[in-house]
């Protein structure tokens, strides 16, 4: 009898298992299910457009269009050309739309949380120090790509300005031209129709997958689209007669301008059988000969530099001790005066804040001087810190000036 309950209840128990298993792929079908019509809905509300909308996009006749967008974590960087007009040739017609994607390739780490006072140009805080660190999904061994990089002095740094929210104009107001306008494309403004920076920075080191370096004028978070070193030769305009002599074997500036080096990813077969072999071959440089460019140009406003006397008072000195900050670091900022045009002709001679790390640094302009006086220097304690002072003193008639909205030049 005992044989016959425990071989019923074995039955049993194996019964409820086959339910089980049955209710575990239904609810597995369900949420695959589920997923789908997520996915779904999700793909009709990105391309949901309103009838009004549908109506402009079909009555638009205008030229190719390019545009740029961003997620908010500034993790993907697309541009797409829409061709919106009626295709005329063929290759229009069996290609009307390109979409290309640039994922950042790693992010950007300085002293600056916020645009505030952050250096219009990367010579302005050539002390300042900033770190590259490599994404892990751009490369398996991401240090790899950084091999042989520590053998140049400085580096080019191409990454996009995430935290422009502003309209772009065709003309802006340079801070050095006192608030005459000059086209967008005259200037290094930030607030550009593609919003994309480059920065000359000098390399302090190369370490695994990130890059130490000096001259910050980037805002803490910025995404990297692409680092390449600098070459003087080809970055540099020279003349004969400015050409630096660093020994009896070095080219000369016509030997290097009557020579054509192939592009990058264009390398020659010889170039890739090594300098050994190509020494072998004779060059025949006559034919292709090109004068090397005469003086280089710039606008009188460009190099009108002006430069304010930064003072420090007891208490900031104090202050600068007990907190080791640098300096000089200070001084850079603010000699090269962060302000607007407009703080300066309505506000002038009034307090500034902004944050440098993790202190902030409260001055005094006085513009009838040219000086500039450090009051202050006082541990952040709370990133709203800054927030919260510029509302409160704001109320009280005190200019403050963020570096958004300020032209860079």
């Amino acid at each position: 009898m005992q044989d016959d309950e425990a071989e019923h209840l074995k039955n049993q128990l194996t019964l409820a298992r086959n339910e089980i298993n049955k209710l575990r792929q239904q609810v597995r079908s369900l949420q695959h299910k589920q997923k789908k019509d997520i996915d779904d809905i999700a793909r009709l509300l990105r391309n949901y457009r309103c009838e009004g909308c549908r109506q402009r996009e079909n009555n638009h006749n205008s030229n190719d269009e390019c545009i740029l967008t961003t997620n908010n974590d500034a993790s993907t960087l697309t541009i797409t050309t829409d061709v919106k007009c009626s295709p005329t040739t063929k290759t229009e017609q069996q290609y009307p739309q390109t979409k290309e994607i640039f994922r950042p390739i790693g992010l950007i780490r300085t002293c600056f949380p916020e645009k505030r006072a952050v250096p219009r140009q990367s010579s302005v805080g050539g002390r300042l120090r900033g770190l590259i660190e490599l994404n892990a999904d751009v490369f398996t061994n991401p240090e790899h790509a950084l091999d042989g990089l520590e053998e140049y002095s400085h580096l080019w740094i191409i990454y996009h300005f995430h935290k422009n929210n502003s309209h772009p104009k065709a003309k802006v107001a340079p801070p050095r031209l006192g608030g005459e306008r000059v086209g967008v494309f005259a200037t290094r403004s930030p607030h550009r129709p593609c919003p994309i920076g480059l920065s000359l920075v000098e390399i302090e080191r190369v370490e695994a997958a990130s890059i130490s370096f000096f001259g910050t004028d980037m805002v803490d978070g910025t995404p990297v689209l692409d680092i390449k070193p600098y070459i003087p030769f080809y970055d540099s305009p020279i003349t004969d007669s400015g050409r630096i002599s660093t020994g009896p074997g070095e080219p000369t500036t016509s030997d290097f301008y009557n020579f054509r080096q192939e592009p990058d990813g264009e390398e020659s077969e010889m170039e890739m059988m090594g300098a050994a072999s190509l020494a072998q071959t004779p060059v025949n440089f006559s034919n292709h000969y090109t004068p090397p460019p005469q003086a280089v140009k710039v606008p009188s406003w460009v190099t009108a530099a002006h430069r304010l006397i930064v003072t420090f008072n007891d208490r900031a000195e104090a202050q600068l001790q007990s907190l080791r900050i640098q300096k000089q670091c200070i001084i850079d900022i603010l000699e090269a005066d962060p302000r607007s045009v407009y703080l300066r002709t309505k506000y002038n001679s009034q307090i500034f804040t902004f944050q440098l790390s993790e202190v902030t640094v409260t001055c005094k302009f006085d513009d009838k001087n040219s000086t500039v006086t450090v009051l202050q220097i006082r541990p952040t304690e709370h990133l709203q810190d800054v927030n919260n002072d510029i509302t409160t003193n704001n109320a009280h008639g005190i200019a403050y000036n963020g570096v958004e909205g300020v032209d860079n030049e």
